[in-house]
């Protein structure tokens, strides 16, 4: 008797820049295909992180169920292995009511971790390499992550200190890449990839336009709100949007500057997401910038 083997789950990820309209086009798509929205982004996971993360309000939802956005604390340590848990679960329940599962996002490592059968290492933190690691800045770290698993670094936010130590605390302690430490199997879903996309000075002109519009909403108010709640939590200080104005709250820099950095640093992530998708040639993509055709 032949052996019967299960059907693979359809899933469909929307992916791409930052400011490229990946919401909102996963939004009409959900209501196409009778679907329902699995956030991939590192940032809107966080209670608070409303106008700085661009996440989508209730009404720009327009009904359409989405999952993992609001969950936890901004002072909780949210993970790639428990995001890929979480999503699965949510991945399973979605398909098993007979809709599609999309998955919506620009962290480039979230959707490959749960899309593509990585392997996470499961590899008990060690406080005292952690301990010397804190000694170094976030650029030193990133150059020795470049010397070691030049990859593996491009996958990291040169700024992200926090992760640039757990990269080489599993480089040190497997003697492995990231890459190889992750390991990877045969992925569970059928994947359907869409990119969005705009030619560079249109996505340069989106992100300028989206940071004068944060500030309109009153992104100065909200970060106030962030540090007085929950001091200077590494969450906070540490991502794009609240970390140029608490320096502007801090004096360290103008608000004119802090407005300046803000861009150029949401420009830079842009660049990094679009090296990242790249890589993946499944990727069907509406618009193709220089980079993406060489």
């Amino acid at each position: 008797m032949k052996r019967i083997l299960s059907k693979k789950i359809k899933v469909i990820a929307v992916v791409g820049p930052t400011a490229s309209g990946k919401s909102a086009y996963g939004i009409e798509l959900a209501k196409e295909v009778n679907g329902e929205i699995i956030s991939a982004d590192s940032r809107i996971v966080y209670k608070g992180f409303d106008i700085g993360a661009a996440k989508p309000t209730k009404d720009e939802m327009q009904g359409i169920p989405h999952y993992l956005i609001d969950i936890v604390e901004p002072t909780f340590d949210y993970s790639a292995g428990l995001y890929k848990k979480q999503a699965t679960d949510i991945i399973n329940d979605i398909s098993s009511r007979g809709k599609i599962p999309i998955i919506v996002g620009g962290t480039g490592l979230y959707t490959d971790i749960l899309l593509k059968g990585f392997d996470l290492p499961d590899i008990t933190p060690d406080k005292e390499l952690r301990k010397n690691l804190e000694k170094f800045s976030a650029e030193e770290l990133y150059a020795k992550l470049k010397e070691i698993d030049l990859k593996g670094a491009e996958s990291i936010d040169s700024n992200d200190k926090k992760k640039i130590i757990r990269a080489l605390e599993i480089i040190h302690l497997t003697g492995k890449t990231l890459e190889q430490a992750r390991g990877k199997s045969q992925s569970e879903y059928e994947i359907e990839w869409i990119g969005k996309n705009f030619e560079r000075d249109a996505l340069y002109r989106r992100i300028n336009n989206r940071v004068d519009k944060m500030l309109e909403m009153g992104l100065i108010e909200e970060t106030k709100g962030l540090l007085s709640k929950y001091g200077r939590a590494y969450n906070i200080i540490n991502t794009i949007g609240y970390k140029e104005i608490t320096a502007y709250l801090d004096g360290t820099l103008s608000l004119d500057e802090s407005i300046e950095l803000l861009k150029k640093n949401t420009r830079n992530y842009a660049k990094r997401q679009l090296t990242w998708f790249r890589k993946n040639p499944e990727i069907k993509w509406d618009v193709y910038p220089e980079k993406l055709k060489k």
